[in-house]
């Protein structure tokens, strides 16, 4: 095969007008081009598959009344153990002390500023807010290490800051409380202790971590006053809040009231509402009497009758009515106890009294008899006391029999 170098400028050459310059020019052209043809290679360019979301693939349309695909969701978040979430972070307002050993001129006391920042020796302001006493630690003996030779430092928590928490659910008084003692039953008995209907076998705290996030635990305070054992020590932190749930018709199985009642968990006195009908025969209002009578926590039956102090000559002892409100119904239900009974002994007729219940206690028959003649043979002071006394007579002997 002739190269194109000799190729076009001999056909070139022959052309009329042309001179030896261009053909040289040319000749150069020639030879350029045909080695760089000549040492060309061909170099595969990998091309990469066409995406499947791309491809126009037919699927079969999914049967009819089929369910829709099962939704991505997240593993539940395990629970936060109990020594993470029991160990105290550093906020403004805490008091720490400072030993570094072999340096005593170094060690020292100090308070977290409002900003959480701790004035360190030779090492100035130190941000320090939301650590642990570890970590806190650690990072004050690596700052301190530019300027002494290993240092080993303790860090000991000398005064803490107050803390505030919020408590809410099944106690006396929900709301936001300040506390020297962040306990968790320290908590529950600054709003009041916890009513009756409260679940201590699902107190809840929840809690924002340094770094945003949720926690939340669950603990128990029924088995351990049910076992006689000591209560967890749970430590709060500032801005905690505690739930306090109710107990409910599925989970009350297994669950004693009155042993809760009966604990230093509880709100400490119970009010009862007292109408007694036998207090007083005639008289402006009937001659009933009602009144407030505060009682301990854990009382029973008997227990308001002795405060209440009924007379035993007009009172009906027989049949003493309880009006208590039944959350599962969510209405009010009466119940008629026998004052006698419970007396002799029948723990059926001497129920535990709970916050708020009304006790009414009517009067006997003679009680009402008394009472009916008293209005009876009241004297007209005028035409009008005599025109009321036949509806007096009728209220009277509507009410003969009644409370």
């Amino acid at each position: 095969m002739t190269a194109p170098a000799t190729c076009f400028p001999w056909a070139i050459a022959r052309l009329p007008g042309w001179s030896g310059l261009p053909l040289i020019l040319l000749t150069i052209w020639g030879a350029s081009v045909w080695g760089a043809s000549a040492t060309a290679q061909t170099v595969d360019i990998p091309v990469p598959p066409p995406s499947l979301d791309r491809l126009d693939i037919k699927k079969d349309p999914p049967p009819p009344n089929s369910p829709p695909p099962a939704a991505r969701t997240r593993p539940p978040a395990r629970p936060t153990p109990l020594a993470d979430f029991n160990r105290y972070r550093l906020g403004p307002g805490d008091s720490i002390f400072v030993n570094v050993l072999r340096f005593p001129d170094l060690s020292f006391q100090g308070t977290l500023d409002l900003e959480g920042n701790l004035l360190v020796p030779l090492v100035g302001s130190l941000r320090l807010d939301g650590q642990t006493l570890n970590s806190a630690r650690l990072q004050i003996q690596q700052e301190l290490n530019r300027f002494v030779v290993n240092p080993q430092v303790d860090v000991i928590l000398v005064a803490q800051r107050p803390v505030r928490v919020t408590v809410l659910g099944e106690v006396f008084r929900p709301g936001y409380y300040p506390m020297e003692s962040p306990q968790l039953s320290t908590a529950l008995l600054a709003s009041g202790g916890t009513t009756r209907q409260a679940d201590l076998r699902r107190v809840t705290i929840r809690r924002t971590a340094p770094t945003g996030a949720a926690l939340e635990r669950t603990f128990d305070l029924y088995t351990p006053l049910r076992d006689s054992t000591a209560l967890p020590a749970v430590r709060l932190s500032d801005g905690d809040t505690v739930i306090v749930p109710a107990l409910t018709a599925a989970n009350r199985d297994g669950y004693d009231p009155d042993l809760t009642a009966r604990s230093t968990l509880a709100q400490p006195q119970i009010n009862i509402r007292v109408l007694n009908y036998s207090n007083s025969l005639g008289g402006r209002g009937g001659g009933r009497a009602i009144a407030n009578i505060t009682l301990p926590n854990g009382s029973d039956f008997l227990d308001a009758i002795a405060a209440i102090g009924p007379n035993p000559d007009t009172a009906d002892l027989r049949d003493i009515a309880l009006i208590r409100y039944d959350p599962d119904q969510g209405r009010a239900i009466r119940l008629d106890f026998n004052a006698r009974r419970a007396l002799r002994g029948d723990p059926e007729e001497n129920p535990r009294l709970q916050h708020n219940d009304v006790i009414i206690i009517g009067r006997n028959l003679i009680s009402r008899v008394t009472y009916a003649l008293n209005v009876f043979t009241q004297p007209f002071r005028d035409v009008l006391g005599f025109l009321l006394f036949f509806d007096r007579l009728t209220e009277a002997s509507e009410s003969l029999f009644e409370p």
